[in-house]
């Protein structure tokens, strides 16, 4: 007989969201909002390049108003979502769309790479909703990741200056907090760069503070 592993109830009944699809809705503002996050600061245009059911349905089913919330840092129960759109409009961000309507190399179903940019600085990231609010990214400036955000997930952008991993990590031992994965990715040797730790942990949030004051550390986010 086989059983059904679930790692959380969350995985069985899906987020609490704005509708009607928790792949097409909850997880694409879940992968909007990592992105942002990942990129630490406000954006000037984003590039949404959708594939295979995303690209077929994301006017219908709100994935389009879904992304882009994500973007602008709102959670999966925000009321604001519909209005998502609209509200980059008013913050001159400038959203383009590329439909890709041949997704037969697309991985998943539901995939979407996004490039987000300002004056200063640009990423890509490409994120899959696969299912119940559950996303993966699986690439990050052309690194290949594999960050699914089922455990607790900590993300640094950060200078690349020798010590810093060092410096992250001591923290995070200080408090106790096991590594359970990293991924560290740079655009190249002495520009910025992306640390990406999952962590045993959900109570991070003394070691997160002590992190923050760390020199040439651009932002730290925790999805718990």
């Amino acid at each position: 007989m086989n059983h059904l592993r679930f790692q959380s109830v969350f995985d069985i009944i899906g987020p609490v969201m704005i509708g009607p699809s928790s792949s097409h809705t909850a997880g694409a503002v879940r992968i909007g909002k990592i992105v942002s996050a990942i990129f630490g600061e406000t954006p000037t245009e984003v590039e949404f390049q959708l594939f295979n059911s995303f690209a077929k349905t994301y006017r219908g089913h709100g994935t389009d108003v879904a992304l882009v919330a994500g973007i602008l840092g709102m959670d999966t129960d925000d009321p604001r979502i519909p209005n998502a759109l609209d509200i980059a409009r008013e913050r001159n961000i400038k959203i383009y769309w590329k439909i890709n309507k041949d997704s037969s190399n697309a991985p998943h179903p539901n995939t979407t790479k996004i490039i987000i940019r300002n004056a200063e600085k640009s990423l890509s990231a490409t994120g899959i909703s696969i299912g119940g609010g559950n996303i993966q990214v699986t690439e990050l400036n052309g690194f290949a990741v594999n960050l699914n955000m089922n455990t607790p997930t900590i993300i640094v952008v950060h200078q690349d200056v020798p010590g810093m991993i060092a410096h992250v990590t001591d923290c995070l031992s200080k408090y106790d907090i096991n590594i359970a994965q990293m991924n560290v990715t740079r655009e190249k040797a002495g520009e910025k760069a992306i640390m990406i730790i999952e962590v045993d942990s959900r109570e991070c949030d003394q070691a997160i503070s002590e992190i923050r004051n760390i020199p040439h550390l651009h932002n730290i986010n925790f999805f718990g």
